[in-house]
C-alpha cells in the first residue's frame, strides 16, 4: 500500500470571506499577427472577444481540471488586456465569497484567455516547416490576491 497520502485540505471550519486574486501572463507573437488582431482580420474571429469567453468557462471548471481544488462559487470575472508591438498582456481578477481562495481559478482563466489566443492565431504563426519559432506564453503569475472579511 501506498505511504502518500492524498486529500483535500479540509476548509470545513473556516468561514466565507471574500476573496479576490488576478493572474497575468503574456503571449508574444510576430508583429503581423498583432496587426491582424487590431485590425480584426483574424479568420476565426477576435481572439480577445474569444479568449475571454474561453477563460470564463474554464475558470468556472478548475475544480474538473486541477484535481484538488474545491468547488466554490464564482461571483464576478474580469479582464484587462494589452496590446504591444510584439506581445499582448492579458489580466484575469476572479472574485468569490468562500472558504477559499481563487488564485487557481485566475491562473487557469489566463492560461486558456492566451492559449485560445494561441489557437485563432496560429496560421499565422507557423512558419515554413510548421513550427512556431516566435510564439510564446510567459510570464504567467498571481499578481495580487485579497481577503476581505464579511461583518
Amino acid at each position: 500500500m501506498s505511504k502518500e497520502k492524498i486529500s483535500m485540505i479540509d476548509i470545513s471550519n473556516k468561514k466565507n470571506t471574500i476573496r479576490i486574486a488576478t493572474a497575468r501572463g503574456k503571449i508574444h507573437l510576430k508583429k503581423e499577427t498583432i496587426k491582424q488582431i487590431t485590425e480584426h482580420t483574424i479568420k476565426k474571429g477576435d481572439p480577445l472577444v474569444v479568449g475571454k469567453i474561453a477563460a470564463m468557462q474554464a475558470i468556472k471548471r478548475t475544480p474538473e481540471l486541477i484535481p484538488m481544488c474545491h468547488q466554490i462559487p464564482i461571483t464576478h470575472i474580469d479582464f484587462k488586456h494589452e496590446i504591444k508591438e510584439e506581445e499582448i498582456t492579458v489580466e484575469v481578477t476572479v472574485k468569490t465569497v468562500a472558504q477559499t481562495g481563487v488564485e487557481m481559478e485566475a491562473v487557469i482563466g489566463v492560461n486558456i484567455f492566451l492559449s485560445t489566443i494561441w489557437d485563432m492565431v496560429k496560421y499565422l504563426e507557423k512558419d515554413q516547416d510548421g513550427q512556431y519559432p516566435v510564439t510564446t506564453i510567459s510570464e504567467i503569475k498571481v499578481t495580487k490576491k485579497e481577503k476581505i472579511k464579511l461583518e
